[in-house]
């Protein structure tokens, strides 16, 4: 592997004919603090980057939705292949960095940034989902991803356990509410393991890509009652249904929920 060169961002191509501004540029990204807080971990390695865009297996005419681009390593990428990448960023310096990096190329027409959280914002119309995931949000961004329904594949990236949890089967000791949940509306399996010293900065487990792609046509359920029922079961694991079921407490949950439910159908 040659040897990066100082002042430039890890994951770049070395371009001898990089202009005064580009070099500046990359300097900028490469003095960055990045904020723990929002679960940043910039994926630095460019072959695991061409990894997670081989397995998106995105069209020509794809449009993407990208969570958590960062300073755009992976979203450079995208914009090879796809008509269209839509990135949700809620780090105002990432965005600045993003516009920096990509204004005045071919690309920044096919590059729209939504500034904000993805979890409060409503998601627009896309293809496919490539997502470098911060641990935080992992969970509630699945279960809204899957209520969406409507995209061809997701392509996402998440700390090794979380995945390993996502992909469990039922008798695996890693088994629960998540795989349940996520196994039912979509068909999940892993796809890559990623090692913490391909990010800057290193975070302290290894990440694991995970494919997902939605049930079509997807279970005739009530989710929001489906999940009810599985925040029951999954509450306490060694235990038999029968005995959480005659509990006291999920007793009285489900007395006030029927009592709710037959006041409102009257």
């Amino acid at each position: 592997m040659p040897k990066e060169r100082k002042g430039r961002q890890v994951g770049e191509r070395i371009n001898p004919l990089q202009s005064k501004k580009e070099k500046a540029t990359a300097a900028v990204r490469q003095s960055i603090t990045f904020n723990k807080d929002f679960g940043q971990h910039i994926l630095r390695n460019p072959m695991v980057v061409q990894s997670i865009v081989d397995k998106a297996a995105i069209k020509s005419s794809d449009v993407v939705m990208e969570i958590g681009p960062g300073t755009g390593n992976l979203t450079a990428k995208l914009l090879e292949k796809a008509k269209k990448v839509i990135a949700f960023e809620i780090d105002p310096r990432m965005v600045a960095e993003l516009r920096k990096r990509f204004m005045g190329t071919p690309y920044f027409s096919k590059l729209e940034i939504v500034v904000g959280d993805c979890i409060k914002s409503d998601f627009p119309e896309f293809d496919v989902c490539v997502a470098n995931m911060p641990y935080q949000i992992s969970s509630p961004f699945v279960f809204k991803l899957l209520l969406h329904r409507k995209f061809r594949c997701a392509i996402l990236m998440f700390q090794k356990e979380f995945a390993d949890r996502l992909v469990a089967k039922p008798g695996d000791k890693l088994y629960c509410r998540l795989s349940a949940n996520t196994q039912l509306m979509s068909r999940v399996n892993h796809v890559l393991k990623v090692g913490k010293n391909n990010f800057k900065p290193p975070p302290k487990v290894d990440s694991s890509v995970v494919r997902i792609e939605p049930m079509n046509p997807m279970p005739n359920i009530n989710f929001m009652e489906w999940d009810g029922l599985t925040r029951i079961v999954f509450t306490r694991k060694n235990k038999t249904l029968a005995a959480i079921f005659k509990s006291k407490s999920v007793q009285e949950l489900l007395t006030k929920n029927f009592n709710i439910l037959c006041s409102m159908k009257n």
